[in-house]
């Protein structure tokens, strides 16, 4: 598998290895509290430092997979599995 002259493994997989790696933060920091509500006034609120971590770390995973998901279309006419494409059916067996 080639893009624009460079073995789409070599692209792919670290990307592939990022996309796991904020998904399982960002699964770790919906655990958290992401929103601090004043006790005395329960209309003030503010987010908390997971909400705004949670925020930057979303932003890089859906530019990850928009990434993706543009590197698939262009590599369609591919027989071979790409990991990214494997990566994508297992997640298809999970849900």
């Amino acid at each position: 598998m080639a893009f624009n002259g460079i073995a789409g493994r070599e692209i792919v997989e670290p990307m592939i290895d990022d996309v796991v790696f904020l998904e399982e933060r960002l699964e770790e920091l919906r655990q958290l509290p992401l929103i601090r509500v004043n006790p005395q006034d329960k209309t003030q609120q503010k987010a908390t430092p997971a909400a705004k971590l949670y925020k930057e770390l979303l932003q890089q995973y859906n530019g990850l997979i928009k990434t993706l998901t543009i590197f698939v279309a262009r590599s369609g006419g591919e027989t071979e599995d790409s990991p990214l494409r494997e990566y994508l059916k297992q997640r298809e067996r999970r849900s």
